[in-house]
């Protein structure tokens, strides 16, 4: 497609609904990250499931780093990422047979019915039960709405259009740790208000699955040609989509003699989307970020807030993830991807190793850091959240979801959202532990992640700003000096 063509669209009040309506999913999932830590930290909650962690909280001389190290408390936040991790592959299987909204259509209902479970539970069978059922709704989710976003997005605004998802994730961390708050001195069932407003954002998703068409390409690569095209029409704001229609329907013809996209995924010139795919989603859970937002209430207890005022920190934190947001939307389409990635590895890396450099010389196992101190701790941690949230955060759901060709593109990105809850999965369950063991030298830990990370984008990250999805081999992987050698 020449340039004009490539902008030949206009973004009307349809195409804004559709995009804003498929976010919703993002905001599940963000909502669901911030509410596990919060839920997690209270009184109430671990007094019904987890009663031998909270006669442990409670002890004078309890050791900073350990008072949350629970392997059971752990897996309430980790179960959900292990049936996403599974479920994800189930919905890369419906979104190629049945179409994108459909299995958005599924997300919402999968997550309405773990809001219920969560809220209702009185076991630990049943509250965990809720999680599962949450995690298949955030498997289907994630697996669907950045692929829909990608498809349906200009290609002069793929970027921006396509990071909504994780704005909506950063909303829904926001808006949770608001719940929390709030919920936190609602005794004794405001957990289970926290946990049942989840509700909401599925039931906005639910609401949009009727005012949202599914994707031209998706329409398309189901036999579905004049569908295709009235979607195609009516997204893009103008009747002259023939050039983009005739590259759409030529990238199905291809993808139709795929008859095995995970088999196909093995050949040699899938190998360079894969690697980046699935090296992205390892390298967003290892900068520390999901440790962080899991548990920064848990955190900033540790570090001498009260319950409340560690709610407080954690709404602030909150506030910089989502307004960084809107920063990654405003540069991605004219900076680039790579610059965005390289300059938050060295904002990232000097705030960890100036947490960790706080804390190993000033919190003890007993006692509490200076408030001062503790001040500084939080504004290093919104740096370090800012950084994060206008790169590595949005990206790593970008760039898989618009590297694949369209006959691995489901398979590829079930493997990248795969990847995510696996290590999100290991993050979650692990981190409590770690932090009970390395103390704050899990900072440097994860600093010398970022380090690994800064080297690969150098070395092996392609920039795809302003390159149409169905021209990346052509344009990104055969001109690459590592990943032309693959085809």
């Amino acid at each position: 497609m020449s340039n004009a063509e490539m902008n030949n669209s206009k973004i009307t009040i349809y195409v804004l609904s559709c995009w804003i309506f498929a976010a919703f999913g993002g905001l599940m999932f963000g909502y669901d990250i911030g509410i596990s830590g919060g839920v997690s930290g209270m009184d109430d909650f671990l007094i019904k499931f987890f009663p031998h962690v909270y006669e442990r909280k409670l002890y004078a001389k309890e050791n900073n780093y350990c008072k949350y190290d629970d392997q059971l408390l752990q897996l309430f936040t980790s179960s959900l990422y292990l049936s996403a991790l599974v479920a994800s592959f189930f919905a890369s299987k419906t979104a190629t047979k049945l179409g994108r909204r459909p299995t958005i259509f599924m997300a919402a209902i999968f997550f309405l019915f773990g809001a219920a479970l969560s809220a209702a539970a009185n076991n630990k069978l049943v509250l965990i039960s809720g999680r599962i059922l949450f995690g298949i709704g955030v498997g289907f989710a994630n697996e669907t709405v950045p692929l829909f976003l990608t498809e349906v997005a200009p290609i002069q605004h793929r970027g921006a259009v396509n990071i909504l998802f994780q704005l909506f994730v950063t909303i829904g961390i926001f808006i949770a740790n608001l719940v929390n708050y709030g919920t936190s001195m609602m005794h004794p069932n405001g957990w289970r208000m926290s946990l049942g407003f989840a509700a909401l954002p599925a039931l906005f998703l639910l609401f949009g699955c009727f005012v949202i068409t599914d994707t031209p390409t998706s329409l398309i690569e189901r036999g579905k040609e004049e569908q295709g095209k009235a979607a195609l029409i009516k997204i893009r704001g103008v009747s002259n989509v023939e050039a983009e229609y005739q590259e759409i329907v030529a990238a199905c013809e291809k993808a139709k003699q795929v008859k095995h996209p995970f088999r196909n995924l093995a050949k040699a010139a899938s190998i360079p989307p894969l690697v980046i795919a699935i090296s992205l989603q390892i390298f967003q859970q290892f900068t520390g970020i999901n440790a962080i937002m899991f548990y920064a209430p848990v955190l900033f207890q540790t570090m001498g807030f009260r319950t409340d005022g560690s709610l407080l920190s954690s709404v602030i934190t909150g506030l910089v993830n989502v307004g960084s947001t809107f920063v990654s939307i405003y540069l991605v389409d004219k900076v680039g991807r790579r610059k965005l990635l390289l300059q938050s590895c060295c904002q990232m890396l000097i705030s960890q190793l100036a947490i960790g450099a706080i804390l190993v010389t000033n919190l003890e196992e007993t006692g509490t850091l200076d408030r001062k101190l503790a001040a500084i701790v939080v504004l290093l941690v919104c740096t370090y959240v800012m950084s994060f949230a206008w790169s590595w955060g949005p990206f790593c759901w970008l760039i898989p979801s618009e590297t694949f060709p369209l006959e691995t593109r489901t398979a590829g990105f079930a493997f990248a959202v795969s990847t995510n809850m696996l290590f999100t999965s290991l993050i979650a369950q692990a981190f409590l532990t770690m932090l009970c063991k390395m103390q704050a030298y899990i900072f440097f830990f994860f600093s010398g992640w970022i380090v690994v990370m800064g080297l690969f984008v150098i070395f092996f990250l392609p920039e795809t700003k302003g390159i149409p999805i169905d021209s990346m081999v052509e344009r990104v992987w055969m001109q690459h000096p590592v990943w032309k050698k693959f085809f």
